[in-house]
């Protein structure tokens, strides 16, 4: 080979290290900037590479979805902002979506929207009976003063008896729709003898006010601002006939794999029942801005419910095993479910 060619073949040989070192060192700086990227704090901010080096590895954001409803010891605890003090030490954000009505929720919690909610005792049936996996947490004293049947304060409906043949709206699946079944059974109404209208509160609201039906079957506080705005008269609440129980449900992956988030969430629910229980007046003020509804019919709803979360028992399974074969029955849902499926093991 003569020495040009040598020069040739070195020269090459050169510019390709050059080259392969070039690429190295980008490989390098974009694999720095991927770890920088990741080590990022739960408070949003960005790490030096100084911390990205370490040995320490800052916990990562997670986040607790939970749904709510308008009224129960849940909007206090998002009021009081304790669950998120008291989770923000293990790297949790809580994030708080409201919904009309326990079936809604429900379905949200069926899609993964949220991991955490709390519903009547209808819903998680009608869930449970719609193939969502869910399981009971715990549950609030019962409370049958708290939902009843409204008629406008000048109807001639007088009694139980007179619903038959009458428009009656209500959300279904939720825990008034149980009521009614219940309702009705004691009056001697089937309940094909009368029109279900299936509306959201809200909605039901409305077509109550222009006479579009002739009862709305509803729960606090929704009950009691319409009672205090309408002076429409209570046909009948829960009281002999239903237990009307809140419960505290999450989907059953979320459950078996957080349970220092579920063990929080009810020792913080515990507290709040606690101070609720002693300052009924404060709760009312605490809420009214939170939910649009004026204190005094929230003060209403309050002293018509008692305070205090319960472990799910085998007498708490029971009963939501009969509202089920009820509901069964009736065809109101499309097949027989085992409530205790819905319980953690």
């Amino acid at each position: 080979m003569t020495r040009t060619a040598k020069r040739r073949t070195l020269s090459i040989a050169l510019l390709g290290f050059i080259f392969l070192l070039s690429a190295c060192g980008t490989n390098n700086s974009g694999g720095n900037a991927a770890n920088t990227a990741s080590n990022t704090s739960a408070s949003g901010n960005e790490t030096t590479s100084t911390e990205a080096a370490s040995n320490e590895t800052p916990k990562a954001a997670k986040e607790v979805h939970i749904g709510f409803q308008k009224y129960g010891t849940v909007n206090i605890l998002k009021a009081k902002g304790t669950l998120e003090k008291r989770l923000e030490s293990e790297g949790y954000t809580v994030m708080w979506t409201e919904f009309p009505g326990g079936p809604q929720l429900l379905e949200a919690l069926n899609v993964g929207s949220i991991d955490i909610g709390h519903t009547g005792e209808a819903p998680p049936i009608f869930a449970q009976a719609a193939g969502t996996s869910l399981v009971y947490l715990a549950h609030e004293p019962v409370s049958p003063a708290s939902e009843g049947i409204l008629v406008p304060k000048d109807s001639k409906i007088a009694t139980l008896a007179d619903l038959k043949g009458k428009k009656i709206a209500l959300n279904k699946g939720s825990n008034v729709h149980y009521l009614l079944v219940k309702a009705l059974e004691k009056a001697g109404v089937d309940y094909k003898d009368v029109t279900t209208v299936f509306l959201k509160p809200g909605d039901a609201r409305v077509a109550f006010e222009n006479g579009s039906v002739d009862a709305w079957v509803i729960w606090d506080p929704f009950l009691a601002a319409a009672q205090t705005a309408t002076g429409a008269k209570l046909l009948t609440d829960g009281t002999d006939l239903v237990s009307n129980i809140e419960f505290y449900l999450a989907s059953r992956q979320f459950a078996e794999n957080n349970k220092p988030v579920i063990d929080a969430f009810n020792e913080e629910l515990n507290k709040i029942d606690a101070w609720a229980k002693e300052n009924q007046k404060a709760v009312a003020e605490l809420l009214s801005p939170q939910l649009g509804i004026d204190v005094p019919s929230l003060e209403l709803a309050s002293a018509r419910r008692e305070y205090g979360i319960t472990p799910v028992d085998d007498s708490v399974i029971e009963a939501q095993q009969k509202i089920a074969d009820t509901f069964f029955d009736l065809q109101l849902i499309p097949k027989e479910i085992t409530v205790k499926d819905a319980t953690l093991k």
